[in-house]
């Protein structure tokens, strides 16, 4: 194109008026980002005076006035509007009349997420703010807010909410009969009510009396709800959980259930026809009915693609018959029919359900061989359960194929011949866990184990298995536990275990292993239970065991170790049972022992049964009592402990899981008796204030018997036998409430004894061969013969009266001290690290 000088005076001219014109027009050119700069402003300043409300340390140090709202933690903006708050875990610590004033006001916001932030109050003061209109979803859970349910009402000006979530808070159900008629009034597609403390018939009446036909996702789990259950016309449910609550009622009917897919009423009384029940949920993927009052066969389903399907801990009978193992069973991923009645040989047709992951049909009453043959074809299989059956047979190399296998729990049953060595020959196996505990197994522990490079637990115990532990399972850098207990096992044990860093549970008791303790089991820096007793060990005891921080339970009794107690163990901040009886200990029994008193919180324990053995006190039968890991053993195979543990096992006790402190803990047990230790008890015994056992009995020790005992205010049985102890009985014992057992037979003890409980109720055996004790229940002290008579026989009148009642409850209360330290962590860290560990 060519430029003209009239063309060009015509540019000039359009861009001068251009110029003019913007110039005299700034005001509108802006004015078109004012108002969302200015609504943004607005919300800005909500988030500030929250933020402000809350108390120092404040949890959010970038909301500053500098900083754009939607670049704050926590905060997503939606052109250009604050939309979304997401602060779950941030300890906010503060009343929920701040989110109502400053959050909830929030014009355009929709989602609200405050879980686990600490909030506390009641929710009452939504009604006094005005809620924004786009609001859909608030997520309150795992907070101390409280109040009757009926405040969920308060929500009422947030017309656009659907969700809902008030779990694991300390809501309750609290309403007046007038209040029952009106019902709840909102119309949610999600309320999570779980984990509170609502309770009575109502509940879920008022809850639902409004009509439910667009809830979708209801959860009432882990409350005390009772009562109907008017479902029916919920026929837009998806996801319904009343768990762990206290319904006694038959199932209820479900005639609009077209769109559910996950019904869980676990842990209930529930009873009735189910599959009737359920006959039109044609959508359910997963259904829970484990621990219930379900009785008769298996119930047969028809038409559904149930994918989850838990049916434990109820009281099903008759076989496995084709209700379970036929058409259902193309659509299975997980089947737990654990804890019922069932019986028979498990079919053949349940190798046709090809997508199964898991199966659990343990402590049932099925028999036969092994269905090794069906379990093969299930190549998807991750998790096996057949524990406490009657299963007989060998274990065959072909499990090898099954190479998604995770986790395999064969436990009590009646197996026999060799652990196949081939188990993990394939390369690219995920075995996990390894039980095999309880049965009837002979042959070496084969070392090819070792290929099991992502084991976490093997469990060989009870069985009869020979040979020694192999090295190569030094390799094994995962495992955790290794429970080999009550085997026929020889040779030392494997120093190279020292490179097994994750190992906590080292159960290796009533084997015939030799040798001496590898100090370098201290580099397994997480070991948390060391048992080694009932062996012939020699040597000495690994004063580098001090570095175990974690070493929860030390047992060592009935070897033949020898030298001195390092005092090193008084760094094991985290020991409580301590069991050293039947050995060669010599020297002084160390003071610094005891400065881990004050420090204990509780024990990290393995997640499986545990069991205490009371010792009958006979002669044969040395120490205090037995702790023994016990999990996956049937308790009428204990009589297999006899040949090698001899003493009377009918006093068989549970584990109780509340421990008695929750810090400034102690030891509770502490066994050195049947050694050869002397010099003097050290008063720094006293500090354990939680001890519940102390047996020093069968030593050479000597002096007075310390006044600073009076610190064990938990002590309940007390064993000084067989020492030269002597001086008095300090008066001071006396203040030992939970006393119920005292052995201080056969020293050189002079004197009366306290005239006082728990003295006067105790036995005469436990003061005999004091060659100068006196006073009741030995005979009298001095010359006053007829007034010592007279106490003499009111005493026995008491004595008689109390005797029984008295050594009963101080017997049990010191049992009770015993087991309620123990803390299976299976509900917590311990469960949790295991179940990560296995998913990993």
């Amino acid at each position: 194109m060519m430029v003209t000088p009239s063309t060009s005076i015509t540019l000039v001219f359009l861009c001068r008026l251009l110029i003019i014109f913007l110039s005299l027009k700034p005001s509108s050119y802006s004015a078109s980002s004012t108002p969302s700069a200015a609504s943004l402003s607005k919300d800005s300043n909500h988030l500030l005076s929250f933020k402000s409300s809350l108390p120092s340390p404040n949890p959010l140090p970038d909301w500053l006035p500098t900083n754009s709202p939607c670049n704050f933690t926590g905060v997503t903006c939606t052109n250009s509007r604050v939309s979304s708050i997401n602060l779950d875990f941030v300890q906010l610590s503060t009343d929920f009349s701040s989110v109502s004033s400053f959050l909830l006001s929030l014009s355009n916001l929709e989602s609200l997420s405050l879980k686990s932030s600490n909030l506390s109050g009641s929710i009452t003061s939504i009604t006094k703010t005005q809620c924004s209109s786009e609001l859909i979803s608030v997520d309150l859970a795992e907070n101390s807010l409280a109040g009757p349910i009926s405040d969920i009402q308060s929500f009422a000006p947030c017309s656009a909410l659907t969700s809902l979530n008030l779990s694991q808070n300390f809501f309750d159900f609290n309403l007046a009969p007038k209040a029952l008629s009106n019902g709840l009034g909102l119309n949610f597609t999600t309320l999570d009510l779980s984990y509170n403390k609502i309770s009575g018939q109502n509940a879920v009446a008022w809850l639902l009396s409004d009509g439910c036909e667009n809830l979708q996702n209801f959860s009432l789990k882990g409350n005390k709800v009772s009562g109907q259950l008017p479902v029916t016309n919920c026929r837009s449910l998806e996801y319904l959980d009343l768990s762990a609550n206290n319904f006694t009622t038959e199932f209820p009917l479900f005639t609009n259930c077209s769109s559910l897919q996950h019904l869980d009423f676990s842990s209930n009384k529930f009873s009735g026809d189910v599959a009737a029940s359920l006959s039109s949920c044609k959508s359910l993927t997963y259904l829970n009915l484990s621990n219930n009052l379900f009785s008769g066969d298996l119930p047969a389903f028809s038409g559904v693609e149930i994918q989850y399907l838990y049916l434990s801990g109820n009281h099903f009978i008759g076989e496995l018959t084709e209700n379970i193992t036929g058409s259902l069973c193309l659509s299975l991923v997980e089947l737990d029919l654990s804890g019922n009645n069932l019986s028979g040989s498990v079919p053949e047709s349940l190798g046709k359900c090809f997508s199964l992951e898991s199966l659990d049909i343990s402590n049932n009453n099925f028999a036969g061989e092994l269905p090794i043959n069906t379990l093969v074809q299930l190549l998807n299989l991750k998790h096996i359960s057949l524990a406490f059956n009657n299963f007989a047979g060998s274990l065959p190399d072909s499990f090898s194929n099954l190479t998604n296998l995770e986790s395999l729990d064969l436990s009590s049953n009646s197996l026999t011949g060799f652990v196949p060595p081939s188990i993990c020959s394939n390369p690219s196996n995920r075995l996990k866990v390894l039980y095999l505990q309880g049965n009837f197994l002979t042959g070496p522990v084969p070392d090819t184990l070792s290929n099991c490079s992502l084991l976490v637990s093997l469990d060989l115990s009870f069985n009869f298995l020979n040979g020694t532990i192999p090295s190569s399972f030094g390799s094994l850098s995962k495992l955790k536990d290794l429970i080999l207990w009550l085997n026929e096992l020889q040779g030392e044990i494997p120093p190279e275990l020292m490179y097994c860093q994750s190992l906590e549970n080292l159960i290796l008791e009533f084997n015939f292993l030799s040798g001496s303790i590898p100090a370098s089991l201290s580099n397994c820096t997480s070991l948390n239970w060391i048992s080694l007793s009932n062996n012939k060990l020699v040597g000495e005891i690994p004063s580098s065991f001090g570095l175990l921080s974690n070493l929860a339970i030390l047992k060592l009794g009935n070897n033949s170790i020898s030298g001195s107690i390092p005092p090193e163990l008084g760094d094991c901040r985290s020991l409580f049972w301590l069991d050293l009886n039947t050995n060669f200990l010599n020297g002084t029994i160390p003071p610094a022992l005891f400065k881990q008193s004050g420090y204990i919180t509780f024990g990290l324990l393995t997640r499986k049964s545990n069991i205490y053995i009371k010792n009958d006190g006979s002669e044969q039968c040395h120490g205090a009592g037995n702790f023994l890991e016990f999990g996956g053993i049937r308790r009428d195979q204990l009589d297999r402990l006899s040949s090698r543990h001899p003493c009377n096992f009918t006093r068989v006790y549970g584990i109780i899981t509340q421990p008695p402190f929750s810090h400034y803990g102690s030891m509770i047990l502490l066994d050195l008796s049947y050694n050869q230790l002397e010099g003097s008890i050290p008063k720094e015994l006293g500090s354990m204030y939680y001890l519940s056992v102390l047996n020093l009995g069968h030593n050479h020790l000597s002096g007075p018997i310390p006044p600073e005992l009076q610190g064990l205010k938990m002590v309940g049985i007390v064993d000084l036998s067989y020492n030269m102890l002597n001086g008095s009985i300090p008066e001071s014992l006396t203040s030992l409430s939970f006393l119920g057992a005292l052995d201080l037979s056969n020293n050189d003890l002079y004197g009366s004894i306290p005239q006082s409980v728990p003295f006067d109720t105790l036995p005469a055996c436990g003061f005999l061969n004091n060659s100068r004790l006196c006073g009741y229940p030995l005979p009298n002290c001095g010359s006053d013969s007829g007034l010592n008579s007279s106490r003499q026989h009111q005493r026995s009148h008491r004595r008689e009266a109390s005797l029984a009642g008295s050594v009963a409850i101080g017997l049990l209360l010191a049992m009770f001290c015993i087991f309620c330290f123990i803390i299976v962590a299976v509900k917590t860290r311990r469960r949790r690290k295991d179940e990560e560990a296995i998913e990993a």
